[in-house]
């Protein structure tokens, strides 16, 4: 009824999902490509134009200039028109002709750490396939030992196509969730004691445990709405389908909303106005989604910073709903998530009965 009444939210429930699925794996893509990157050819041969042809018709860089000394370039990368120089040395093709080994130097800038190191990688990788194609057309490998009915090949699991948004996707939809889920209850109760209607519960024999379910179960129907919404969308937008039991993603969302809509019930109890409540909940989702590895892997966050991520429901969610789409897990596999969450339930539901004050 509530929900009836408030011609705005029905809207937000359809379009938030379409804009964050549409919007957000793209722009929280941690690809880097389009790079500029300047050329110091003190070779002027053949092979080294040949070697710059290749860096840019690649994806990943664009060529910005070309200098004719490296304080040159390097002035670019001040100005910010590179992110990346190639300096050839002088001599580098006839080096490579006879001794099969030539050097040339990759400076990339660092301001931003992973956006220069992912370059830098990027550009030593294609050299490093040309000096090979170059190998095997003048036949340097000829005389070198080969082992019979081998033969190597590169296979990827889980994400055949190496897409980073596959990788985002269901991340996005927790994140999503989260944010929904966890700031309408937040503002529930509290909104009522602006209002004064909470008085009136609180003159009713209804026990704490049945008024507490009461406002958290149509806040699950909206949560199960919001994820199947948001799965149809993921299918039509990107073709991902969950590799494993649909059923398993509904237990794990709803141990997930059981969890995250108490704690949005605690901050109401606790919270005077809907400004309060609306604040110290968005302080929490901020540490939540920092901390889930959505965004930056847990492996790569300090010691510290990592025990702490156990404390967070919406990491053991986010491996859930990845392991499902990608994997295909089964709920042996996810043991450890499940049982997290599940003790984190019984714990946020208790704090959610307990902070209810029935007070005249």
């Amino acid at each position: 009824m509530q929900i009836k009444r408030n011609a705005f939210l029905p809207k937000l429930f359809v379009v938030l999902p379409v804009i964050m699925l549409l919007v957000v794996p793209y722009a929280a893509n941690q690809e880097v490509k389009n790079l500029k990157f300047c050329v110091v050819d003190n070779d002027r041969s053949t092979l080294s134009q040949r070697l710059v042809s290749k860096i840019d018709a690649s994806s990943y860089f664009a060529l910005a200039s070309v200098q004719g000394d490296y304080r040159s370039a390097l002035k670019c990368v001040d100005d910010g028109l590179a992110d990346v120089i190639l300096e050839i040395p002088e001599g580098f093709s006839t080096d490579f002709t006879r001794e099969d080994a030539a050097g040339v130097n990759v400076h990339a800038n660092a301001v931003n750490g992973v956006k220069g190191a992912l370059g830098q990688a990027y550009m030593l990788n294609i050299i490093s396939d040309f000096a090979s194609s170059l190998r095997s057309g003048q036949g340097f490998a000829a005389g070198q030992p080969s082992v019979a009915g081998v033969d190597v090949s590169q296979r990827f699991l889980f994400n055949e196509r190496l897409d980073y948004k596959v990788f985002m996707v269901p991340g996005i939809i927790a994140m999503l969730l989260t944010l929904l889920i966890g700031f309408l209850p937040a503002i529930n109760i509290v909104g009522e004691k602006e209002r004064g209607t909470i008085e009136q519960i609180n003159v009713t024999p209804v026990g704490r445990a049945e008024f507490v379910l009461s406002k958290l179960v149509p806040y699950w129907a909206i949560g199960l709405f919001m994820l199947a919404w948001s799965m149809l969308l993921a299918y039509v937008f990107y073709g991902m389908q969950p590799k494993g039991g649909v059923w398993l993603i509904v237990l794990s969302s709803l141990l997930f909303f059981l969890i995250i809509s108490s704690l949005g019930l605690v901050v109401s109890n606790y919270s005077s106005t809907m400004q309060q409540a609306a604040l110290l909940m968005f302080f929490f989702l901020i540490i939540f989604v920092l901390m889930s590895g959505l965004l930056t892997p847990i492996s790569g966050m300090p010691r510290w910073a990592q025990v702490l991520t156990y404390a967070n429901p919406l990491r053991y969610y986010i491996e859930c709903l990845r392991s499902l789409y990608l994997k295909g897990a089964t709920f042996a596999d996810l043991g450890i998530q499940f049982l997290s969450m599940s003790v984190y339930a019984l714990i946020s539901w208790g704090c959610a009965i307990l902070s209810y004050k029935k007070t005249n």
